[in-house]
C-alpha cells in the first residue's frame, strides 16, 4: 500500500515493527546519515521480550571528546563483550520460538563479526532483515543534513523507546501476534523486528502490512 510520498528515518538497530511499517507504507525511504548522534534511541538499542518482560539491549559506542558526533562517524565500542551478551539474551528469549532455528544463521553473524561504524552495522542489519521479510524498500541515504524534499515526512525522532518522546502515529496500530511468553505476559507491541520474525516467520510481512492504518 505505498503512498506517493517519502519519509525520513533515522538509522536503527534491529528496528521495531513500527519502523518497518514505514518501509511498507512509503515509496521512498531517506535514511539520515548526517545528524548528530542522540542517546537513548533506537539508533543503538533495540528491545526484545524475555520471560519477565521487555529487555533493552544497547550497542555501546565510542564516546568522543566533543559532544556532537555525526551518526555516520560514530564508532562501535568493543570494550565489553556486548555481542556475546546480546546473543545469549536473544537465544534465551527465543530459542523455543517457532522460527528461531529458521532465522538464527542469518542473525547470529551480527554478534560474531566486528563493524567499525554503527551506521554501517545498522544498514547491513536492515538489508538482511528486508531480505528475510521479502521486502524491497527504496532506500536512499541523505547527502547532507536536512537536504531532502519538502514533501518528505520527518520521522527521525518519532519512533522512540522513550514513551514521552513518542510522536502520534495514526497510521500505525500494532497487529497482535502470538509471542513466546503469551501465556505469562500480555501482548507487548512494537518490539524489535526480531520478536516478530522469530514468532511469525514468513507471516511477518503480513503482520506488518496489517499494522499500517489507512487514512
Amino acid at each position: 500500500m505505498p503512498q506517493d510520498n517519502a519519509i525520513l528515518l533515522s538509522t536503527a538497530c534491529f528496528p521495531p515493527v513500527q519502523y518497518f511499517s514505514k518501509l511498507v507504507q512509503f515509496e521512498k525511504i531517506y535514511l539520515e546519515q548526517f545528524e548528530n548522534f542522540t542517546k537513548q534511541t533506537y539508533r543503538n538499542r533495540y528491545e526484545i521480550l524475555g520471560a519477565n518482560g521487555t529487555i533493552p539491549l544497547v550497542v555501546p559506542v565510542v564516546k568522543g571528546r566533543g559532544r556532537k558526533i555525526k551518526i555516520r562517524d560514530l564508532k562501535i565500542s568493543y570494550d565489553t563483550e556486548w555481542q556475546r551478551n546480546h546473543w545469549r539474551t536473544i537465544f534465551s528469549a527465543y530459542n523455543s520460538s517457532p522460527f528461531f532455528e529458521f532465522y538464527k544463521d542469518d542473525i547470529q553473524p551480527f554478534f560474531e563479526k566486528s563493524w567499525k561504524f554503527l551506521f554501517d552495522f545498522n544498514l547491513e542489519i536492515l538489508e538482511i532483515l528486508c531480505e528475510l521479510l521479502e521486502l524491497e524498500p527504496n532506500l536512499v541515504l541523505t547527502e547532507d543534513f536536512e537536504q531532502v524534499p519538502e514533501s518528505t515526512l520527518n520521522f527521525r525522532e518519532a519512533i522512540s523507546p522513550k514513551k514521552h518522546r513518542i510522536e502520534s502515529d495514526p497510521q500505525f496500530t500494532q497487529q497482535p501476534y502470538t509471542q513466546v511468553f503469551h501465556e505469562k505476559l500480555r501482548f507487548v507491541p512494537n518490539l524489535s523486528i526480531l520478536d516478530l520474525l522469530f514468532n511469525e516467520g514468513p507471516n511477518s510481512l503480513n503482520v506488518i502490512e496489517k499494522s499500517v492504518q489507512s487514512n
